[in-house]
């Protein structure tokens, strides 16, 4: 099979396309929650501490400097996002989980129903 035919079927498949799409949709949801927390809830924060500007907290260490304040932002976007995929997964699980308990048409025939039926058919052989 020629490598570009080959490429082309792997591209194609259903899970590689949902892929891509889910990681397309999270990088853009995580620009969202790193607006939402750097534009409007750590000023919030910062109001609420006294005026705080959580991006400008760093410390001098020599030469470097270690910025702080942007890993407690970081962080906080790690919270959200891992929070809001939390809650979706759990929202799934609980909608499968519904789905497997609707009972099929043969878990809802008794165990004396279906001895009784295998006993019919074996009467007819």
């Amino acid at each position: 099979m020629p490598f570009f035919q080959e490429f082309k079927s792997f591209a194609m498949r259903g899970n590689v396309v949902d892929l891509a799409v889910g990681i397309i949709i999270g990088g853009a949801f995580g620009t969202i929650v790193s607006s939402l927390v750097g534009d409007i809830i750590m000023p919030v924060i910062g109001m609420l501490t006294g005026g705080i500007n959580f991006l400008g907290l760093s410390v001098k260490v020599g030469e470097a400097s270690i910025a702080y304040g942007k890993f407690i932002q970081a962080t906080l976007s790690f919270l959200i996002i891992a929070f809001s995929l939390f809650t979706v997964v759990k929202g799934m699980n609980a909608l499968k989980k519904k789905e497997e308990t609707v009972p099929t048409k043969e878990k809802m025939v008794s165990d004396e129903v279906r001895l009784l039926t295998e006993i019919r058919d074996l009467l007819k052989k």
